[in-house]
């Protein structure tokens, strides 16, 4: 007889269930979550929305390092001994959060083998984006990071077919983290529109052709 296979694990159901030091909190379009610099004692789980990642320099430039959806941890750093926030992180439409504090995650994942496993899953996929978002700015052209940062806006390769953007993001938003300037992204996004890879339809929807300009040598 072939056995059963075990349900796949709940991570959202685990995470929201009742437990000490484990809240939800909703935050509006552009509030601040937390700012640079302020004391890092918890780690977040974006149930709804979007979340912008930005670092500012000591002189004063602002640059994005992530944009975070449904189903993305941030603020993890504070696992791994950071006391203090190492940047910014803001909500880019009305968003909703579970608050896990540090202590009790760190129990949790000692104590939940299926968690720690989603857990550190998650934290080795990061990292490979990281290194590929390293290597986008090293050796791509301006074209393709955009094309690139489109598609992970749209949660390309992920659950659910990458459609339209869910996340209102400005052209200069845009530029910061493509690393050009706001006229080429407005030249590249009207090219691509042009060639059917993207609509404005109340919204931008990323068609999957664009992933050819990725792909393109």
């Amino acid at each position: 007889m072939a056995s059963k296979s075990r349900p796949a694990f709940d991570l959202q159901g685990f995470l929201s269930s009742a437990g000490a030091a484990r809240r939800v909190v909703g935050f509006q379009r552009n509030e601040k979550i937390f700012s640079q610099g302020d004391p890092a004692n918890a780690v977040f789980y974006i149930q709804e929305g979007a979340v912008r990642l930005t670092v500012l320099s000591a002189a004063g430039k602002e640059a994005v390092v992530g944009m975070m959806g449904p189903g993305d941890f941030f603020g993890e750093g504070c696992l791994a001994g950071q006391s203090l926030r190492m940047g910014s992180a803001t909500a880019l439409i009305p968003t909703r959060l579970l608050i896990v504090q540090k202590k009790t995650m760190v129990r949790m994942l000692h104590e939940q083998p299926e968690l720690a496993d989603r857990f550190i899953t998650y934290i080795l996929s990061r990292n490979i984006r990281i290194e590929e978002d390293l290597i986008d700015q090293l050796f791509n052209s301006s074209e393709k990071r955009l094309a690139r940062a489109l598609l992970l806006l749209a949660r390309y390769g992920m659950a659910g077919p990458p459609r339209r953007l869910r996340v209102k993001v400005s052209q200069e938003i845009l530029a910061e983290m493509v690393g050009t300037t706001r006229p080429r992204v407005n030249y590249f996004m009207n090219k691509f529109r042009k060639l059917g890879f993207i609509e404005y339809n109340g919204g931008i929807q990323i068609n999957d052709a664009l992933l050819s300009v990725v792909l393109h040598e």
